[in-house]
Parts: C-alpha cells; structure tokens; sequence
C-alpha cells in the first residue's frame, strides 16, 4: 500500500538514498517553497520514505528529456524544441497527435488484460519516466530490464530512455548464470522483471553477487517476493511507479516556478538507448551499444517493406527484447497501427480469432505453420488428400512458370540471354501459365481459402532471425500466402536487407533497405567482388552499432576505420539484367550461411551446413538436424527425429506391424537414411554418419538461443564423445 501527499508546488528531485536494513529513505530537495512533501511506501514490516526538503541551491538538478516527447516542458525553460525525432521515445508525441483515439495496445493474457489507444500510452510512458526520476534514476544510468513480451515491457523500455537512461534487455527464458553475467558487465545499477516467480528464481543468484538499488516489478505483488532475498533492497510495484510519477507531473503542471530549478538537457540522437547482448549460435555473448540514431533510421526505412496503415492490425510474438521485435514494433507504432501481444502457445488461436494484417515473426513460427498444415491434408480422407496434393503440385509449377515471365528467377550469372532467347523463354512461361491457371485458380477456392482463412495473416508475414527454408517459401507462395524474407544483425539494429512487397524474389532477402550499402569481400584479400561472386557481406549506414561494451577488440574485428561492418555471412548480389527471367533481380543479395559455421573437411573442402540442413528439414521424418564434420573426410549429421512420423513411415512401408508402437533405433536410422538420400541429392555433400538423439534441442537445455536458434558449439560439445564414435 502506498500513502502519497503532495505540495501542490512541489517536486520530487532525488538527490541522495540512505538505505537501511529495515527499510531506505529518499531524500529530495526542492527549490520552490519551504513545503515539505512526504511519501511514505510501507512494504510488509518495512516503511519506504521519500522526503522533499525545500533549501535554495546554487547546484541544478539535470533533467534530460526526449527532445519532441517533452518540447513542452524544454520550451518553457529556454531549451530548443524541435518537431524533427531526435530520440525513440519522440515518437510517442507524433503518434499521440494523429491517433490519438486509435487503439494502440492490446494485451489479453496478463492479470490485468491491458489496452491502451496512443494518447493512454503516451501519458503511461511519461508517467513510468517521470516516476524513475522520482526514485533516483540518473541519466546515462544502466537498468536491466529483464522480462517478456507485454504492454509493460513497451512502457517500461520507453520510460527509460524517455530518461537518457540506457536499458539492457533480455528475457525470462535465460538462465540465472547469464542474467547475472549480462547485468554485471553492463555496469547497471538497478533491475526491472517481468513478475515475483521469476524474480525469486533468479534472486538468490542476482542478490548474492550483484549490487541493487532497487527492483520493480512489472506484473504481480511485492508481498510474493522471497522477503529473506531482497530485505534490503527496495521493491516498487509497476502501479507505485506510475503513481510517483504522475503526482510529480502534476506538481510541475500545478507550479511553473518548479521547472525554473532544473538543468535541461535533450537525449541526442548518437547517445547510447541501449545495450542488447548478442544469443549468437557461438561464444559468448556481447554487449551490443545501439544509439537512439541506429533505432530510428530502422523506423524511418522500414515501411517500404511494410507499408502498414493507420487501422491495420499486428500480431506480436517475439521476445520484445530482440531487436529484430523491438525495431519492428517501434516502427509499427509510429504508424498507428492496432498491436496485439501474443504467445507461441496462443498463436494459433489468436491468428484465427485476431486476423492479423502482419506478422513479424522467425523461420520456425512458418515452419510450424507448413507442418500444421501437411498433418492436416495428411490425416484428412485418401481421396480429399489425392486432390490437395495435385493441386498444390499444379500450384507449384504455375508460380514457378509465373516468375519466369515476370522476371524473378535467381542466377548469379553476369551475362544476360539474348532478345531471341529471352522473348521464347517469356513466350513459353506464358503460355503454360495460361494452361494452369484454371486449375490453379480451382485450387484457390477448394484448398488455399481454408488454408488462408485458418493462417490468418491478409497482407503479409515477414521472417527474419534465420534462414527460411525454401521449400518453405515456395509452399507459400504456391498457397497465395505472401512471405517476405529479412536479414540483419543485432550489431545492424537489425534489418539490412528485406523483399518488399512487389519485388518478393525468392530464395534472396530483398535489396538493401534505405540509406544501406552492402559490398561482398573476398575472405583473405578484402577486395570487392563484382555480383554474382560469393564472399563476405560488409554493410554500412546509420543503423551500424556503435560497438561493442567493453569490448573494444572485438569492435575492431567487426568495424573497420570507414564504418563497415563484417556481418560474418557468405553471400552475393544478384547481377542486374535488363532482359530474360532475371531482370528484375538485380541487386538482390542471396544468403549462403555463417563464414564461421563452414566445415573445412580434411580433404580441404569446405561444407556449408546451411544448405545441406534445409534441404534435410524438408523431410516429414526429421524434426532437428545439426550438420557435422570438422576435419573428417565427409560431413555427418546430428538428428532428431519426428517419432510419430517415422513410426507411421515404418507403418506405411511395413517395415514394422499396423499395430507397433515404437519402432528400434537401427530402422529408425535406415529410415532416415533413405530421407536424406531423397532430399540432398542435389546437394554439393552428401551426409554420411548420423546420430540419432531422442530429445529435441530446446531453449531450456542451453541448445538453443531465446530466439530458437540452435548452438552449433554447445550441441557439438554435448554430444562430443559419441561424435567422436560415430566417426571410427
């Protein structure tokens, strides 16, 4: 419970904490009259008191403030406003101004459900801002900000750097070892959680080897903190945060003289918003310093991939903390569109019920869509399932033909076909085209339609964070269900490159997105190579990272002395043709794996994983698969299986009795061996020894990252004896 009472003059600037082990006291001094304001927080058998004594001072306070968010308040104290977004948070007022009735918010699955329109929002994040200044916090101050997706996530990210307070984020889902690592090394100095059960999980290892102002809670009741973890360090309630916030707003509405005693300063564009720690597949992770100018060129240069409306909807899956969620939803909201926060346990339901203009998500949400719907036409009536299948194969062969004519097809060849060439080429696409249409229309009324309607997304899904498998993206395209494919980096702030909605070229991840250069280096010489050759993507523009935190030889390793960044991927840039099936790729860069996931086999040959596991994850059979090899004479793989599938495989080919209920580890193993000769055929390798393993790679077990990548190097370690094994 909390007892506040304010001067109707005052203001509440901190200056100093007192703490004690039965409680703190804050104390505050205010330059405005000799009223004392008091507030006084009890927590359990603890008495948290704010004191605000009136003195002169010779020393102003510093205030720093997102310069378009409060103009208000700078313009009356001789500060320059600006209407041009100097910092993230300025986008709250444009939005404010122009949508301000708009639904901005939705969030149904926290206690309590949430919505917000954009003015609500606005006033809750300057609320949140104004009640961290009330309880100390400095700009340029570090505060972890530890929590999943949620409205209160949003405010709590843009309260702090509304503040010039830099936020260090990450998600529930990290282990205590790597939460306590990432806090520590980010220097912060107070903590921000999503609820009390994952505080008291952390605690005891947090408390113990970290030092805390205070904590806040983002959802739950103080009174469900471990009371012997966190005795002497202050805990604050989301709610008493925004409540010490908006009684100091009003003291300084109520008293223009109270504003007279405060050194403003506004949040530049190049300082630090926040440090966001890499979940790279290797290594350990590193303090990523992106600047209020990275996020923002990522606001202002994404609607050519989306070119989202005030009244679109958006459904938002992702850790909030990832920058690739983070930027994409900063943008949407600058855009007034209607943001729906989900769960992947509630995505299915949800893209029903919500439809969904857009959606943001990584390779694996699609893919689980792909198998949800493969299960489907395969447990559906044999003559439904005979039907579905040859239209779709219709469908496959009419888009295929379709980009032929319309000039999407890849080639890494720099010379063009000749007009003769060229216009029989065209001429024959047409023509197939116009023979499968029919049956390819007839495909969208009796199958896709379901499919669209259960799928839920009506403009477009965008996936990013990954590689998207390219059967994948031709089963799609062939359904009437648009996917646009992203690439960038967290040191990027993310996106690099993106297909945009007319020039959807599969198989690459689009042109560069506005004010971005990209070149393709030779490894060992650094040269530019001319299109179509394959090397290292170099990427330079205004949403480089400014480094690395306390790292400055990896900073050097990845940017040189004129700004571009190693992005550590193999690729190349489409040629540009003005005739022939590939005019209208030109420019498009074509992703082909990690420089430093390439398998050097002892015969000297390089493997790029990459190619070999897609084309492995188009098997119904395999559910993971990690490629190996590292100075062997052939690559190998790490499997796990789809049980289920595999049993009805066996079943099918009656290897095993209708009625069996496991199938052994050998014809497991034979089985897949026949999946792997079928799909990577066309393959540069083909895979040799595998390892079956029976649990799945999982966030949980460390083998894989929050953003459901696998790691390479922990999986390798993991099973090393048994690879080892598997290869004498």
């Amino acid at each position: 419970m909390a007892c506040v009472s304010l001067a109707s003059s005052s203001s509440l600037i901190l200056s100093s904490l007192d703490y004690h082990r039965h409680g703190f006291r804050v104390f505050t001094r205010n330059c405005v009259d000799a009223v004392a304001t008091r507030i006084r927080i009890s927590r359990r058998n603890h008495r948290f008191r704010v004191f605000c004594e009136s003195k002169t001072t010779e020393h102003k306070q510093i205030r720093r403030c997102s310069p378009f968010l409060e103009r208000s308040l700078l313009s009356s104290n001789g500060s320059l406003d600006s209407d041009e977004w100097k910092a993230v948070p300025d986008i709250w007022r444009s939005t404010a101004d122009k949508y301000a009735d708009s639904i901005a918010v939705i969030d149904p699955y926290h206690d309590p459900p949430s919505k917000f329109t954009y003015k609500q929002l606005e006033q809750e994040i300057l609320d949140f801002a104004e009640g961290l200044r009330v309880i100390g916090v400095k700009p340029e101050e570090k505060l972890s900000l530890f929590s999943d997706n949620s409205c209160r996530w949003l405010v709590a990210d843009q309260g702090m750097l509304a503040t010039g307070a830099i936020n260090v984020v990450r998600g529930s889902r990290s282990s205590s070892e790597e939460l306590l690592h990432i806090y520590n090394h980010s220097e912060s100095v107070a903590l921000a959680v999503e609820n009390p059960e994952f505080f008291n999980r952390i605690a005891e290892t947090l408390c113990s080897k970290a030092a805390m102002r205070f904590i806040i809670l983002l959802w739950g009741k103080k009174s469900s903190v471990a009371p012997d973890i966190v005795e002497e360090i202050p805990v604050f309630s989301y709610d008493e945060i925004i409540d010490l916030g908006r009684e100091s707003r009003k003291a300084f509405s109520d008293s223009n003289d109270a504003r007279k005693h405060y050194k403003y300063e506004t949040i530049g564009s190049d300082d630090i918003a926040t440090y966001v720690y890499t979940s790279g597949t290797t290594g350990n992770p590193k303090g990523v310093m992106l600047t209020h100018k990275n996020l923002l060129h990522q606001i202002r240069s994404l609607y050519d991939i989306v070119p989202a409306e005030n009244g679109d909807k958006f459904l938002s899956m992702l850790p909030p903390w990832h920058v690739y969620e983070r930027a994409c939803g900063y943008f949407i909201f600058s855009r007034g569109i209607e943001l729906m926060y989900t769960a992947v346990r509630n995505l299915k339901d949800d893209l029903q019920r919500y439809q969904p203009h857009y959606m943001i998500s990584v390779p694996l949400v699609y893919e689980t869509l792909y198998s949800g719907i493969q299960k489907q036409i395969f447990t559906s009536s044999a003559a439904r399932r005979v039907v579905a299948r040859a239209l779709i194969r219709i469908s496959f062969a009419y888009t295929a033909f379709k980009r032929i004519y319309e000039g999407f097809c890849l080639t890494r060849n720099q010379k063009e076909p000749s007009y003769l060439v060229a216009l029989i080429d065209w001429l024959w696409a047409r023509i197939i085209c116009a023979i499968l249409w029919p049956l390819h229309l007839l495909a969208e009324k009796l199958v896709y339609k379901k499919i669209q309607s259960a799928i839920g997304i009506s403009k477009a899904g965008v996936s990013g964070g990954g590689s998207l498998p390219m059967h994948i993206d031709l089963f799609y395209e062939a359904i009437g269900v648009k996917v646009q494919v992203g690439y960038g980096l967290t040191e990027s702030s993310p996106v690099i490159a993106a297909r945009r909605p007319t020039c959807n070229v599969l198989g690459s991840v689009g042109h560069p997105i506005k004010h971005t250069e990209i070149k393709i280096v030779d490894a060992e010489t650094n040269e530019v190579l001319p299109a179509g050759s394959k090397g290292i993507v170099k990427v330079r523009g205004s949403q480089v990272m400014k480094g690395y935190f306390k790292n400055p030889s990896a900073t050097k390793q990845a940017l040189d002395e004129d700004g571009w960044l190693n992005t550590g991927d193999i690729g190349w840039i489409a040629p540009h043709h003005s005739r022939g099936r590939s005019r209208r790729c030109g420019g498009v860069l074509v992703l082909e794996g990690r420089a430093k996931d390439t398998i050097v086999l002892s015969t000297g040959e390089n493997v790029e994983p990459l190619e070999l596991e897609e084309a492995a994850l188009r098997s119904s059979l395999i559910r993971q698969i990690v490629v190996i090899g590292q100075d062997q004479r052939r690559p190998g793989a790490i499997i796990v299986p789809d049980k289920e599938e595999v049993l009805m495989a066996a079943k099918r080919l009656s290897i095993v009795h209708a009625e069996a209920s496991e199938l052994s580890k050998e014809k497991t193993i034979s089985l897949l061996y026949g999946e792997l000769r079928k799909w990577t055929s066309k393959c540069s390798f083909q895979i040799g020894p595998i390892l079956v393993v029976d649990e799945p790679f999982t966030i949980d077990s460390g083998l894989m990252t929050p953003t459901m990548k696998i790691r390479r190097d922990r999986v390798a370690a993991q099973f090393k004896e048994e690879i080892e094994n598997l290869y004498k």
